[in-house]
């Protein structure tokens, strides 16, 4: 099994800590909030109130469930419109009350569906893109299993983005690169040997600023380590002036 492909295999594992874990696990006092209040409550997406050490923040993050009975509860973790409302929602009330923001992405994209189709999931998608560009808070992305396509996207436009070592970001799935371009979807190794989608291949390519070490798919250290680098990073952030961390954003964005 090659590099690429066991990367892949694990930032797909089951096992691997969820958002709603690391909301336990890293902050104090998570609190979540519920719905978009336009359509209903996504449970492919969650997010809340909760402390880091001591500092308030906004915790929104992409759910994969368990087991089969969560992960239909969740999705799967393919988030549908009223999710990313949900995320917009809550963003702009940390805009508002001055918290940073930290986001989890763990998705294979979001669900297309027809329902999702027609209540909007491009709009959506584009206006978190839009939003997120201009929140005058900082803002810290992680990638902590699958990055995929405009549904990862969709919580990613951030002052910094981070990678857990052994998880993937890219535009779309291996599989669907290869049904695409070769008409074949079991390319999909050779696929993202191609697309460049590894945490360490990406930090070279600044496309990523930060890869955390990762030892097993639960630990201790890991843990550790994501949050003593969250709370070094938000110090400094929140230390910049609002057009400066604008501006920063921006130029980032816009290298690409």
């Amino acid at each position: 099994m090659s590099d690429v492909s066991r990367i892949l295999k694990e930032a797909r594992e089951q096992s691997r800590l969820t958002t709603l874990d690391y909301a336990k696990l890293i902050f104090e006092d998570f609190m979540e909030l519920h719905g978009d209040r336009q359509f209903a409550d996504d449970g492919a997406i969650v997010g809340g109130l909760a402390r880091l050490d001591g500092q308030p923040v906004t915790i929104v993050g992409i759910q994969k469930g368990k087991n089969l009975q969560d992960n239909l509860h969740r999705n799967f973790g393919q988030p549908n419109p009223e999710g990313y409302r949900k995320a917009l929602r809550l963003m702009k009330q940390a805009e508002k009350f001055g918290r940073p923001i930290i986001t989890f992405i763990n998705t294979a994209g979001a669900y297309p569906g027809v329902g999702a189709e027609e209540r909007g999931q491009g709009e959506a998608i584009a206006r978190n893109l839009m939003e997120m560009s201009d929140l005058k808070v900082p803002i810290i992305a992680v990638i902590i299993g699958e990055g995929g396509s405009g549904g990862a996207l969709a919580l990613a436009v951030a002052d910094q983005v981070w990678m857990l070592e052994h998880t993937m970001y890219a535009i779309l799935s291996p599989e669907g690169f290869a049904s695409i371009l070769w008409k074949d979807g079991s390319r999909a190794t050779e696929a993202a040997e191609l697309m460049k989608i590894t945490a360490n291949e990406l930090l070279q390519m600044e496309v990523v600023d930060k890869v955390i070490p990762e030892h097993g798919y639960f630990s201790s250290e890991i843990v550790e380590m994501l949050k003593k680098n969250l709370i070094e990073e938000l110090a400094q952030l929140c230390q910049q002036p609002i057009e400066t961390l604008l501006e920063n954003r921006y130029r980032r964005f816009r290298k690409y």
